[in-house]
């Protein structure tokens, strides 16, 4: 068996051969070695759930699986992965609500992220209708909507893990979108994968945390 500290090694040595050792050509080879760390965080969030899941904790799995099929859809076709990760952002936005704890102060994310998301917005919608794009203009403006809400119920989740994963993930998405509609953006590739890999992490290691968090709150409920 796996010793607790060697998954998040792989992931980071698997991480790093994707992005500087494999070549773009044969498609299929890299999107093979794209899917490689996607798998090996679902093995690692898997082992941070419980005997008992809560299904709150289920969902979140759920959402990295789609994630990893949004990774290789991508690859071939935008919508087909961009369908895919919106599929991933709806289940962890199921799960991150279910085990939100909500207060004033968390609730004050509320305008940055809003603010942010109407900001890229706008510059994405005019680039789309600039450059013949309308038909992804709907598309965008959905996506952007889930994410920015799974960003917010991460948040409200009062988990620091979710929360700066969710974050990374809204970074790595603004940084592939700027750079493929706006403007090119240097070393685009290694950002958007690293931040990536890193969100995507940050939230498998947010399951033990939040474990913790969702049986309290269900001992709390038994006892009252």
């Amino acid at each position: 068996m796996l010793k607790k500290w060697m998954l998040p090694i792989l992931i980071v040595l698997m991480s790093a051969i994707y992005l500087f050792v494999i070549p773009p050509e044969p498609l299929s080879l890299k999107i093979v070695f794209k899917l490689i760390p996607m798998v090996l965080i679902i093995l690692y969030a898997l082992r941070q759930l419980p005997a008992r899941p809560a299904p709150a904790m289920r969902l979140i799995v759920i959402g990295l699986f789609f994630c990893m099929l949004g990774d290789g859809f991508i690859a071939l076709s935008f919508i087909a992965g961009l369908g895919a990760f919106l599929i991933g952002h709806v289940f962890y936005l199921m799960g991150f609500i279910k085990m939100s704890r909500i207060n004033k102060s968390r609730l004050t994310a509320l305008l940055p992220i809003g603010m942010y998301s109407f900001i890229i917005g706008r510059q994405l919608i005019a680039a789309l209708q600039t450059n013949g794009n309308e038909g992804l203009v709907l598309p965008v403006v959905a996506y952007m909507l889930i994410i920015s809400l799974m960003a917010l119920s991460a948040i409200l989740t009062g988990n620091l893990w979710a929360a700066a994963g969710s974050i990374l993930f809204v970074i790595s998405d603004s940084i592939l979108s700027w750079n493929m509609f706006v403007s090119a953006i240097p070393y685009s590739d290694v950002l958007i994968m690293t931040t990536y890999y890193s969100a995507q992490f940050l939230i498998a290691t947010s399951l033990a945390s939040i474990g913790d968090t969702v049986r309290y709150e269900d001992g709390k409920r038994i006892s009252m």
